[in-house]
């Protein structure tokens, strides 16, 4: 049976690294997918700046899942070679954290032409994963619209490409988003290839609303996972659900049926999201 561990997205809590451990202590999870700290994104702080960052998550016994970069979330045709450098940068601040993953896009395809730039792309992604390497880090390739990587059918070609060395995070909402069918669709042709999931579910116009309320299927991943992983599995809430600002200037019925997916403050959107995906755990499901 496996063993799911819930991480998070902490900087849609605060961008202030401080605030985001209490948001993390205060919703019970006790790992991060570190995104942005202090409003820097972690790939570009220098060693120094993540050995602070670590000594801070230490000291309240929070570990990195992974590093939730940027890479790879450029046009196919921007230049390569200051793209390799924030990697190799990324790749030593993972070692500094504590992790080894690092979460990467397969670059923007202009005008949808896929097919055309399917070569340069593979080339790239190559380049980047002979540097990760060097490091001992794994790449794990997240889908989401609008990169080569996008539907699941290429994201399996990404994979096939680079056997045993292209990790899978697996996005529910941004393949709904696609106008692909996360469960059993994307699921089936990606499950025995995906590293990781990010928590995150859609309605099938694309708003994204708590798990288990959109089409994502994440209920059904969670119990298929339960029954057909073992050993450690991770889970990266990733809320993306609306602040509203007016929203406690409303009666609470009005909000939510007016607002589906509106919350009053960022911490109220953070705690929705993590309390929605224990809901989706099935019932005799280990988690931590």
């Amino acid at each position: 049976m496996v063993r799911f561990r819930i991480s998070a997205f902490s900087d849609e809590y605060s961008p202030n690294l401080d605030e985001q451990i209490e948001g993390l202590l205060a919703n019970h999870v006790r790992m991060t997918e570190l995104r942005n700290v202090d409003g820097t994104s972690v790939s570009d702080l220098t060693p120094a700046e993540a050995a602070e960052v670590r000594r801070k998550l230490d000291a309240h016994g929070i570990t990195v899942s992974s590093i939730g970069s940027p890479l790879g979330k450029i046009s196919v045709t921007d230049p390569m070679e200051p793209h390799l450098d924030k990697l190799k940068n990324t790749c030593e601040l993972a070692g500094v954290l504590g992790t080894g993953r690092i979460r990467m896009f397969s670059f923007y395809i202009p005008d949808g032409k896929y097919e055309e730039y399917r070569g340069e792309v593979f080339d790239r992604i190559g380049k980047m994963l002979d540097a990760a390497d060097g490091y001992g880090v794994q790449l794990c390739h997240e889908n989401e619209k609008g990169i080569y990587g996008d539907t699941p059918e290429r994201c399996a070609e990404l994979l096939a490409e680079f056997p045993g060395r292209l990790g899978c995070v697996f996005d529910p909402a941004n393949f709904v988003q696609c106008g692909a069918k996360p469960f059993p669709d994307a699921y089936e042709l990606l499950k025995t290839r995906i590293t990781y999931m990010h928590i995150k579910d859609a309605l099938p116009a694309g708003t994204i609303v708590p798990s288990g309320m959109g089409v994502g299927g994440v209920p059904e991943i969670l119990s298929v996972l339960n029954l057909t992983r073992t050993g450690d599995f991770v889970l990266t809430v990733e809320p993306h659900l609306r602040v509203f600002a007016g929203l406690d200037k409303l009666e609470a019925g009005q909000a939510h049926t007016a607002l589906g997916n509106a919350y009053a403050t960022a911490s109220e959107a953070f705690a929705a999201a993590v309390e929605h995906l224990r809901w989706c755990l099935p019932r005799n499901s280990q988690s931590l």
